[in-house]
């Protein structure tokens, strides 16, 4: 069964990316917080939303229980300029090791595929890692396709506050002085 998160879910959507992090050798980069993540999902104006996948009733193996929390998906709005259009980016999607392969990754990817439909947006996005061959087989087979022509980029540590300071600098007579979103 797939549902939104609650409040309650916090604990366990921190434990979960936990775990995804760990899966992808990046344990250590986890900063967030559970009241980060609280505040980010259930603000006053959230803007990160977040799907639980629960076992089946018929599903109890491997010390997962009827109705546990066996993985999720949290993703947020984006815009595309060319289309005119929001769309969804997923930032994570996960499914602890003992309950893969019983269909709760594919369920998760279509909940959010029919919000998507439902509210008009044009595109489902979200990237993989290279080395990921299972999940990126898995995608394949729903059909999702690679965006080989872009390349991703981040910024952040000190070059991104080197870049934030060029805006703030008194010597930027086009500085932006007050931005709200």
């Amino acid at each position: 069964m797939i549902r939104p998160a609650t409040p309650d879910d916090v604990p366990v959507i921190h434990a979960m990316i936990r775990e995804l992090a760990e899966y992808e050798r990046a344990l250590e980069d986890v900063k967030a917080t559970e009241e980060q993540l609280r505040a980010a999902l259930f603000g006053a104006e959230p803007a990160v939303f977040a799907l639980i996948a629960e076992s089946d009733e018929s599903v109890v193996e491997g010390g997962i229980s009827a109705g546990d929390p066996v993985g999720f998906a949290l993703w947020f709005r984006n815009f595309s300029t060319w289309t005119g259009t929001h769309g969804i980016y997923l930032e994570d999607l996960y499914v602890r090791p003992g309950a893969r392969g019983a269909g709760h990754g594919k369920a998760l990817l279509a909940t959010l595929a029919r919000i998507c439909v439902d509210r008009g947006y044009q595109r489902f996005e979200w990237s993989v890692l290279d080395w990921n061959a299972p999940s990126i087989a898995f995608y394949k087979s729903l059909g999702a396709e690679p965006m080989d022509e872009w390349t991703v980029r981040r910024m952040s540590g000190e070059p991104l506050r080197t870049l934030a300071a060029l805006a703030q600098s008194d010597e930027n007579p086009n500085r932006a002085t007050a931005l709200s979103i």
